[in-house]
């Protein structure tokens, strides 16, 4: 992700703030001011601890002015091609990492290679291998290259928020099997409630769709499908599973009609405001539910019955090719990479890479940490489904919505979601 992200804003907002500071310019623009662009909202993990690392910015840059524009996730994914191509490109932004994004963009030249800025401030001592693979790629754009185009200071997972309450009312057990889901969604529905808050207009249900297939997969799998590295036939038993038993989950009233036409907004909005007995989605919403929701008792669980789950390194700081001002985006990296900063994120409800482990005292944060910490230790990070080429993302929300309004078959989304990626495959050298 995707998150993308999460906190996730569909609305186009600007903001500015002024700061000072020094630094030293890289560029022909103006030196005193540093041009920030992110899509997290205030009330995010990352949203608060990127604020605070503003405040802190300001305090050791005398001089400087920073521009902060906040964007939405949509607003970036569609234009950041024409806007860093011009003379209009920040000095710093967030953007998402994958193949189809990020490494697209390194390989048409628009993003700086960072590599040696990482080593000499030792950011890849503070990142793993597996959340390293998101940071760097190959002249293809293929992601788990050698140079380094982006750094990330969070990671994120998917999971299952549920609303404890209506689980109690309706005497639901939390599931450990994928059965036992199955036999919750029933009850719910029985009870007349739709059991899943899903957002199909967006990419929440191809996150799901994605989730259904993993249940079924391996290792070898994600690494066919992400990195080119094998065979890919999208009609193997976990591609076929998760989209005839998405489509399963339409018909018997899981997931409702209309869903195809709510975003990822409409759908975290159900959900906290208590319509909805679970919401399938990434750790980007945690803070968001944990600071918003007061009127029922919530937590959250990995996806019962898969040892593979979505998640990776969080979106990417990257500087653009045309940043005027380098010296500054690195400087403003690195104080989202210190301890402080990270410890800040973690208590926030974020994923922190580099934070002390013993300073997160939240007790959901803990959670939180717990459940990453057991994806990490079996190798249970499967990436995103979109990541694979450029365009895939709309590919992948259109056959989805697809399966919801039921105007195709599981088989002819198959098909769908296969060709761009065969198609890309080609053009890689795959």
């Amino acid at each position: 992700m995707f998150k993308p992200g999460k906190a996730l804003l569909a609305v186009f907002a600007v903001a500015a703030t002024v700061l000072t500071g020094c630094g030293s310019d890289s560029g022909d623009g103006n030196a005193n001011e540093l041009r920030l662009w992110h899509y997290e909202g205030p009330d995010s993990a990352m949203g608060k601890a990127w604020d605070e690392a503003i405040k802190e910015f300001e305090k050791s840059h005398p001089g400087v002015k920073v521009k902060f524009e906040e964007k939405g996730f949509e607003q970036i994914q569609k234009s950041a091609q024409m806007v860093l191509n011009s003379d209009e490109a920040p000095d710093l932004m967030e953007y998402n990492k994958g193949n189809a994004t990020a490494g697209l963009l390194s390989k048409q030249g628009l993003l700086t290679d960072i590599s040696s800025e990482v080593t000499k401030r030792g950011w890849d001592k503070l990142l793993s291998p597996s959340l390293q693979t998101t940071c760097k790629y190959d002249e293809r754009g293929v992601m788990g290259g050698g140079k380094w185009f982006g750094v990330s200071n969070y990671a994120e997972y998917g999971m299952v928020y549920y609303n404890k309450d209506l689980f109690d009312q309706y005497g639901v057990a939390v599931p450990k099997t994928f059965d036992e889901l199955v036999a919750a969604m029933d009850k719910f529905k029985a009870a007349g409630r739709t059991p899943l808050a899903v957002g199909g207009k967006e990419y929440p249900a191809h996150q799901l769709l994605y989730q259904l297939a993993l249940s079924k997969a391996d290792s070898k799998w994600v690494k066919n499908l992400q990195e080119y590295s094998g065979k890919v036939d999208f009609h193997d038993d976990a591609w076929t599973f998760a989209a005839t038993t998405f489509a399963d989950w339409v018909k018997k009233g899981y997931i409702a009609k209309d869903a195809a036409g709510i975003d990822a907004e409409g759908m975290g909005t159900a959900f906290m405001k208590g319509e909805f007995p679970m919401m399938v989605s990434g750790s980007w919403w945690y803070g968001r539910v944990e600071s918003t929701v007061k009127n029922f008792q919530w937590d959250s669980f990995l996806f019962p019955g898969s040892d593979l789950t979505l998640g990776s390194s969080g979106n990417l700081w990257v500087v653009p090719a045309k940043s005027k001002n380098k010296d500054l985006a690195y400087d403003f990296i690195d104080i989202t990479m210190k301890k402080a900063n990270q410890n800040l994120l973690g208590n926030s409800g974020g994923i922190p890479v580099a934070a002390d482990s013993s300073a997160i005292t939240d007790p959901k944060s803990k959670t939180l940490l717990e459940n990453y910490q057991t994806l990490v230790d079996r190798d249970g990070l499967a990436y995103y489904p979109d990541w694979p080429a450029p365009g895939y993302y709309d590919v992948l929300v259109s056959a989805t919505q697809k399966l919801i309004n039921g105007s195709a078959s599981p088989d002819q989304v198959l098909d769908e979601i296969a060709a761009p990626y065969n198609e890309n495959l080609e053009n890689v050298g795959g």
